[in-house]
Formats: C-alpha cells, structure tokens, sequence
C-alpha cells in the first residue's frame, strides 16, 4: 500500500512538476540568472512567511517567485511539492523528520533580506540525503526532484543559509542538559515500526561501518526480514579466539521492551565507539556481537496496531502461524533425561530427530536454528517480559509430570554465574524490595532455574544449551510487556549497564586453539571438564571457549584419529579475562568407537532438515494464510513423541 501511494504521488507530481506555459524561461535557470520570465517593472519583494506547513522555520520572511518558479503563496500551496512534503512524514514511517520537512520548506519559501533571497545550503541538502537515502530506499523511492542539491541549493562561499541550524541548536541544548557522567549519545527513545528498525539499524551499521554490518538470517512467515547487526573489529567473519555472543528480543511479538533496547543498544555502540569510550572500544575489539531485535517480527506488527493502552497479555505473542516460537525448537531435554545415566551417551551437541522436521516448524525458528549452527556461539541472552526475573536453563522439567521442580544442567554454576551477571549490574533486579515488579524472586536476587519456575518443552535456551557450545539466559525485563513510551529511557537506564556486564562477562573461563603437529588447526576436537558432563567441540579453525567459574580444573582434549591430552589449569578470582589453554594433538591409528555399537541411530548433528520437509512444505500458502504441511503418518506421533527417530526405510515412504 505504501508503494502505492508513493507510485501516486510520484505520477502526481510528474503531471504537476511543469513549468507554466507562459513561461519560455525554466525556473532553475531562472534562479541562476541566466534568463528571467518577470514582466518589466515587476520587483520581487519580500513577504510574510503564511506556508501552512512551513511556519515553523527560524525566519519569519519569504520572497516569491520562488526557486522552484511558484509566482504566490497560492501556487505554493497548491503544487505537488507541497503536497508531497506534506505526507512524506508518513511515507517514511516518521524517519528523517523533520529534516526533510524542513530542507523542502527552505526551497519551498526560501528566507528573504532586504528583498533578496537567501538560498538554502548545498553542504547541507548533500549530508541529509546521504543520511536519509536508506529511508527512501525502504519504500523504493527516488530523492525528490525539487530538493536537487546542485541545481537548487548554493555553496557555502556562495552565501547561503542552512534550513536545520536551528533544530541542531535545539539538539545541542538538550544535550546539554545531560550530566557529565551520562553518556554523550543521544538516543531518541520511542518506540520504532518494523520499517523504521530496519532502517535505523542499517543507517547505524553504515555510519560505523569499520566495526558493524548488517544481515538477514532469513524471513517470518509474512516475509519480514530477520535483520541483525554485527559489531566487531572485523564484521563479517569470524577471528581465531574471539567469542561470538548474540542477544535476541521481540521472540513474542507482544513483549516489545527488549526489541527497543537493543535498537538503542546498537545506536550506543556506534556512537560511543567512534566518540572514543575505552570501554565500548575494548567491548567490540574482542568481542563478535550478532544483535537480533526482532526474532517475531509479524507478532510485533500485530501488537504494536493495538499500541501500548490496548495490546492485551496475548496479542501478538505468536507468530502469524499462531505458533509459539519459544514452544517450537526440538524438545532435547527429554532426549537428555532418557539418557543421561548412560556413561558412554554424550549429552552434547544432540542431533535434531529426523522425527521433528514432520511437525509444523516455523520459518522463523527454522533461520534462528541455522544461525546458531552456523556460528560458534559462546553465550546468549533472550529477552522477554512479563516478570523480572532472569532464569536460565534447564526450562523443561526433569520429571513430566512436576510443573516446578528444580532441573539442572551439568553447568548449573557458570549458567547461575551468568544469570547472576545480568541481575547483579541491573539497577532493580537483585534488591529486596518486597514491593516491586518480580518482587517474587527476592529471596534468590533475581535469577531462578527456569523449570522451578514453571516447565515448558521446545525452548530455544535449552536447545542452545544440547545442540551447541552456546549458553543462553533468558531474561524478563519487567512485567508490562509493552511499556509506554515514556518508561523507555528509565528502562534504558535499568538495563544498560546489565547488557554491557553480559557482554563483558563472555571472557571468562578459558579459551585456546586444538593444533595437530603441523600447527593446523583441528575442527571439531571435543573440550571436556572432569565433573561437568557437558562438551565443547572447536570451531573451524580449531579454536575454542569454555565458560567456567574460578577454581582448579583439569581438562581434556581429544578428537577422532588423535592423542589424548589433559591439563590442570587454575583460574584464579581475580582474573578478569579468560585464561589461554591450547592443545597439541598426534595422530594415531583410529579405533572402533564403542558408542557406534551401542547407540547405532542414524541421527548425527550433521543432519538438518535432511528430507527437506521445511523446504518442502515451509512456504505460506496464498489461500490459506498459512503453513500448509504433508500429512502426518500413522507412525509419526510415535516417534516423534519417544525421540527416536525412525528407520530410513520408513522415512522414504513418506
């Protein structure tokens, strides 16, 4: 519809954009003074600045005619430009307002002095359209055509007048207002449309381009982009030792909070980094940051239409399937309790039953899985709201049948350590405050085990947990799910500081590179700790990170066709960067694998969607607004339900 509109209002200002027929001599040409269409005797003088949407600017004078040849205040009005800069707001969901408002107005009822015309300045037109270009290509729409910086606008040796001088001034002066301890950024805190996100995350990632970029990882069920930006001190790949995190909000489309704040996050980052801050610079330098806003973009759109005062507990929570992304991953946690007594099963990095790629998996789960296999991801917040609390995993109960009920993971201090992070540094999550919103969680300060809280199967901090090295917290951010406006900046206040201590808190534990004796690095040899029964296997390029507490640890290398090595290492309290471990592995003779008799499955953690179900029957269907999926086999439940996956025979029936 908007493209509609602005293919409209563009073939209404191609019939309207002509210069009047009694005119032999073109406006501009007319303004550079090389001919002029004045009737002898006629002097231009200059008028009382009465442009409706124009009264606003600094001057209170104009002349006409004026640049763009309108002969009164009468043919101003009535132009197509007016009425083009009077929706334009619109067009661009609010983005560069009210700059471009303000340039047209320059052009529109130019200042006057003296019954001279002061012209609007070039410099000015040019950094505004570089600025504001992502925005007119959102909505695939051309600069418009009377705010042509050569042709209407004049250099600044020329003499000229800059139209945004006095909304610069006004910036200023708010800036001012800010104490010295509070950061220099200055972030506009309301609440941002689909549209306008995507924009302004791409205008951030290209004004800091050196340390930020911006990619899709796929697309919700109504085609929104899943946009996230990146910022490192070398975007777009990954660097030997460096850890990965991600930070991932708006997963229920109604519990807006954590999308904005991590909008503003990103702005903060940016700008703090290119004004110098030491710390934000020391963040990015070592740190690879994949921010992800909005994981339901469609939920959101259906929420933010009912807007703060109406949205109810519900609306928008799902994607547009109705599915509950935080309900859809493959249920894990029932593979590991079944099999977690076992010595010789390895609870991680579990494969995806093939069973599970036969249920209705939502695209946007469906992009969110293949971004965390195909980075590796060393830890993770997911930000909700509805309470205040931060737990951690696991989220589904150890016993089917207990609704709260205490389940661990092997990493139950360094999860408890993580979530412990974020709540300490959040200005009210931890206090005892039996009054406040998650005054429920005061006697623990603010974390809880997520299943001792209330249990759920298919969640995404549970399968970061058994199919990666990624360990991921979920934070509730507070109990009104869509704040208004005006708590934004205080919540800002709240969190900011907390999502800085969880950025910074990825370098603990130790990190090292697995080599062979050539020095090449070995993908996918396996980092186990005594007493914690949970691996890490190396990245690409044979690097690796484990999150641990201070203490003494011994740990162990190994990989399939290689020695075996161990190593104690101390991590002492004080050490406030992650500890250098590195292996050096020899190749030996490769031994039968026991675990390839006792547990033959044909399930390995390379398969993904190896019938290609979704591929299949994962895109929405124009009559029925939705998924539409192969029916199910009479066997499917069965297997689906015990977590083993089915024969291949079976399987190629289907």
């Amino acid at each position: 519809m908007r493209l509609g509109l602005s293919v409209l209002l563009l073939s209404l200002t191609r019939s309207c954009w002509c210069v009047p027929q009694q005119q032999t001599c073109h406006p501009g040409d007319e303004f550079l003074g090389r001919c002029s269409n004045s009737v002898a005797g006629d002097k231009p003088t200059c008028t009382e600045l009465s442009l409706g949407y124009c009264n606003d600017m600094e001057y209170s004078s104009t002349i006409f005619p004026n640049i763009l040849g309108h002969q009164s205040r009468l043919d101003a009005e009535s132009g197509a430009e007016y009425l083009l800069l009077s929706v334009i707001h619109g067009l661009l969901n609010g983005e560069c307002s009210p700059e471009i408002r303000l340039l047209g107005c320059s052009v529109l009822a130019s200042p006057c002095k003296d019954g001279k015309m002061i012209k609007p300045c070039r410099s000015t037109c040019d950094a505004l359209r570089k600025d504001c270009a992502h925005a007119f290509e959102s909505i695939d729409m051309a600069w418009p055509y009377f705010l042509d910086c050569d042709r209407f606008f004049a250099s600044d040796q020329e003499g000229c007048v800059d139209p945004l001088a006095g909304l610069k001034a006004r910036q200023e002066l708010e800036m001012s207002r800010y104490s010295h301890d509070e950061p220099s950024t200055i972030i506009q805190f309301i609440y941002t449309s689909n549209t306008q996100m995507y924009s302004l995350l791409k205008r951030t990632a290209a004004k800091c381009s050196q340390i930020s970029h911006v990619y899709s990882i796929g697309r919700s069920t109504e085609g929104r982009d899943l946009l996230v930006i990146e910022f490192s001190k070398n975007p777009g790949q990954h660097e030997l030792l460096e850890p990965e995190i991600k930070l991932v909000a708006n997963m229920h489309g109604n519990e807006v909070l954590g999308r904005q704040l991590l909008v503003y996050m990103a702005q903060y980052l940016c700008s703090e980094y290119l004004l110098g801050n030491q710390r934000i610079q020391t963040i990015i330098n070592t740190t690879r940051i994949h921010i992800l806003a909005s994981m339901n973009p469609d939920g959101y759109e259906l929420a933010a239409s009912e807007g703060h005062l109406l949205n109810g507990w519900t609306n928008g929570r799902t994607n547009a399937q109705n599915l509950d992304l935080n309900r859809n991953f493959p249920d894990l946690t029932s593979i590991f309790y079944r099999n977690r007594r076992s010595r010789h099963y390895r609870i991680d990095h579990i494969p995806i039953p093939d069973a599970y790629w036969f249920g209705k998996v939502a695209p946007e789960t469906y992009a969110v899985m293949k971004w965390i296999r195909s980075l590796p991801f060393v830890q993770s917040a997911s930000l909700h709201g509805g309470d205040m609390v931060v737990s951690y995993p696991f989220d589904f109960s150890r016993h089917p049948q207990e609704e709260r009920m205490f389940s661990p993971t092997p990493d139950e201090q360094v999860l408890k350590q993580l979530a412990r992070t974020y709540a300490d540094a959040h200005e009210t999550m931890s206090n005892n405050d039996t009054e406040r919103c998650g005054a429920n969680f005061y006697r623990t300060r603010g974390i809880i085990n997520g299943a001792l809280w209330y249990s759920f199967a298919g969640g995404m901090s549970d399968f970061n947990y058994l199919h990666t090295n990624c360990l991921e917290i979920t934070v509730e951010l507070g109990c009104d799910k869509f704040p208004s406006e005006a708590e934004l900046y205080p919540e800002w206040k709240r969190n900011k500081e907390a999502l800085l201590s969880f950025m910074e808190s990825v370098h603990r534990g130790i990190k090292g590179v697995v080599t062979d004796l050539d020095g090449n690095g070995i993908k996918g040899a396996t980092i186990s700790v005594r007493g914690i029964k949970k691996d890490v296997t190396t990245a690409e390029e044979g690097d690796y990170w484990r999150l641990l507490n201070p203490g003494t640890h011994i740990l162990t290398a190994t990989a399939k066709g290689y020695s075996r090595v161990s190593k104690r290492v101390y991590l002492p309290h004080n050490l406030n960067k992650a500890g250098r471990v590195d292996f050096l592995l020899k190749k030996v003779p490769i031994e039968p694998d026991i675990d390839d008799h006792l547990f033959p499955t044909v399930d390995t953690w390379e398969r993904f969607d190896p019938y290609n179900q979704f591929e299949r029957f994962g895109e929405p269907d124009a009559r029925e607004g939705g998924i539409e999926r192969q029916e199910k086999p009479w066997w499917w439940n069965y297997f689906s339900q015990s977590g083993i996956s089915p024969p291949n025979w079976l399987l190629r029936s289907v």
